[in-house]
């Protein structure tokens, strides 16, 4: 797994090809139903995969977390997702996959990694609601292998908010309603349920009305038809809709490619489109650049979003007033 990062910058050239490369791995085989089931993660988000080290622990750990190990001087909270999505098997952990999240930098321990797997995103799907209520809502897409195994991708969003500790109310204080004589509404998009709460939580402290989409495909659909809608009225597009607010990883089309699109389509190339990611290194942020995203904010940093909100309202309300 030394090389599991080495060709950062092919994987770069994926933004706007609707494409996305996963590490699979598993957590040993069910012991309730006899399959090894598989599992994927964004290789962008993956640090480094190492055998486990020394754990120490803490009193009083939220459930499914083992405690904390020290890397390079850095003090790693670990995570057990076999107890954490209370899987039951009786094959160990064996491996340390470390994360960035939001800046975050967390471990998950599982019992092997696999392989590195390109997916299509239009192949990517919404995970069936037997599956997901299995998963205590913990899987946000679900994809089959060229081999025809299921992979399942994990809302590790979700993961780390229910694990406590990384987020709490907080991060909602000193965030006001955005200043403005104008009526502002946008539409976002973000498959996990986690975000999308955060998202709603964090507008309404802005008093900012919006729209709402599950993935890509969806917000194209809303925006395609709200733009037939104003051409139909003689209306430009932004009087319905000021602002999108995209995930990068989503099903059926990722936040790149909705950017894409929105950037190409005379009637709506003129919104601002913000990228709200956990994906926060500088590759991502270079690659939403390079297919037309006007800014990008870390997800779970409510008040940076406030502040790039306010600052594009700002602009438009000047331009309404020129």
């Amino acid at each position: 797994m030394a090389t599991l990062m080495d060709s950062i910058d092919e994987r770069t050239q994926l933004a706007g090809t609707n494409h996305l490369e996963v590490l699979l791995f598993s957590l040993g085989t069910n012991d309730d139903t006899g399959r090894n089931e598989v599992f994927g993660i964004n290789v962008f988000k993956v640090r480094e995969v190492l055998n486990i080290p020394e754990i120490t622990t803490a009193p009083e750990m939220p459930e499914g977390v083992e405690g904390f190990v020290s890397l390079r001087g850095d003090m790693v909270p670990i995570i057990n997702l076999q107890k954490f999505c209370k899987f039951k098997s009786k094959e160990k952990p064996g491996i340390l996959m470390i994360t960035e999240y939001n800046t975050h930098v967390q471990g998950f321990l599982v019992t092997s990694v696999d392989t590195i797997q390109r997916l299509n995103w239009e192949q990517v799907k919404e995970p069936p609601p037997l599956l997901s209520k299995q998963m205590g809502g913990l899987v946000t897409a679900v994809s089959e292998l060229a081999d025809k195994r299921l992979v399942m991708i994990m809302d590790v969003e979700k993961i780390l908010a229910d694990a406590g500790g990384f987020y709490d109310e907080s991060i909602f204080d000193g965030i006001h309603k955005i200043k403005s004589d104008q009526r502002h509404t946008i539409l976002f998009a973000d498959d996990s349920a986690i975000a999308r709460k955060q998202i709603l939580k964090a507008l309404e402290h802005l008093g900012v009305d919006h729209v709402g989409a599950v993935n890509g495909a969806e917000a194209w659909k809303l925006l395609d038809n709200l733009a037939k809608k104003c051409e139909e009225r003689g209306e430009d597009i932004t009087s319905e809709i000021q602002l999108v607010l995209t995930d990068v990883e989503m099903p059926e089309m990722d936040g790149y490619v909705l950017t894409q699109k929105i950037k190409a389509d005379p009637r709506l190339q003129h919104l601002p489109v913000i990228m709200h990611s956990s994906l926060t290194a500088a590759a991502n942020q270079t690659m939403g650049r390079s297919v037309g995203a006007d800014a990008y904010v870390p997800k779970f940093q409510p008040r940076d979003l406030a502040d790039t909100l306010q600052q594009f309202f700002d602009e438009s309300d000047k331009r309404i007033d020129d």
